[in-house]
């Protein structure tokens, strides 16, 4: 087996990775689950290298990206769903649909005309989506409700703050921040109740109450939680990178030093931030 630019080698290689007799051991026993990790993991890995106008790694990642739909469409194709040239022949007739200005006739000339036609078609597309799933079965449909056009599939925190604003709309919400810091104080105390028992589920859920809680005052205050978060673990990556440092100068290693130690150092660079401003 060759590497080849030619997708049909990546899908006889994802079926020979697949092979229940001759196969990767690993790779047999992934299901949609347990890869869909990965497949998040990918997608940030791409847009990561986009960020840093790394086109070397952006080629790469892309290719990981790739992988994942490649993955996720043999395993359908072994459950008799459908196979990788299903998903192809998918995206190609919604973008042939939905560009009827290039591809057929139309009289979206304009960003705003072409923008309002796509808007229809997507809205004939969900109707018969919906149709289709009717047909097999599936009665759930997860954009129903008032809450049903926040995406789940946005990131969690993301998720949680779209949820939050589009309940404002209707009055169900807090009328400013301290309360919402009762509540924080209130969810704590429940998560130390929770980890004194020792249940893990429990754990979980009083850990997600707090930190929708915390999303919320993010919110208040004009603070994206995401961002906070992301500035945050920057933060914590210069400090930490600090301690590896201090400790390569002073002949330790991060595996060897004491947390006592460690802390010591990352008060000091807590002090020498404070210094610069």
């Amino acid at each position: 087996m060759e590497a080849s630019k030619d997708i049909s080698r990546l899908i006889e290689i994802m079926a020979a990775l697949r092979n229940p007799e001759t196969g990767c051991p690993w790779d047999i026993v992934q299901t949609f689950e347990t890869i869909k990790p990965y497949t998040i993991e990918e997608a940030y890995e791409v847009s990561d290298a986009i960020e840093r106008n790394d086109m070397d790694d952006l080629c790469d990642e892309l290719g990981d990206l790739l992988l994942q739909v490649v993955f996720h469409a043999r395993m359908a194709e072994e459950a008799g769903e459908f196979a990788f040239g299903d998903v192809v022949q998918a995206i190609t007739r919604k973008m042939i649909r939905r560009h009827p200005h290039v591809f057929a006739r139309s009289d979206a000339d304009t960003p705003d005309r072409v923008k309002k036609q796509w808007d229809e078609i997507k809205q004939a597309e969900k109707r018969e989506r919906a149709e289709r799933r009717v047909r097999r079965g599936v009665t759930e449909d997860p954009t129903a409700g008032f809450l049903g056009s926040v995406q789940r599939s946005f990131p969690a925190l993301t998720e949680a703050l779209k949820l939050q604003e589009r309940a404002a709309k209707v009055g169900f919400d807090w009328s400013a921040p301290e309360p919402i810091l009762d509540k924080i104080e209130e969810e704590i105390g429940e998560l130390r109740e929770a980890l004194v028992h020792g249940d893990r589920a429990k754990v979980s859920d009083e850990l997600g109450d707090l930190i929708f809680a915390v999303v919320n005052i993010g919110r208040h205050v004009d603070a994206d939680p995401e961002q906070s978060l992301r500035g945050t673990n920057t933060k914590f990556r210069r400090r930490f990178n600090h301690i590896e440092t201090v400790l390569e100068k002073e002949g330790e290693t991060l595996e060897a030093a004491s947390l006592e130690r460690m802390e010591e150092i990352w008060q000091a660079a807590k002090a020498i931030e404070r210094q610069l401003g």
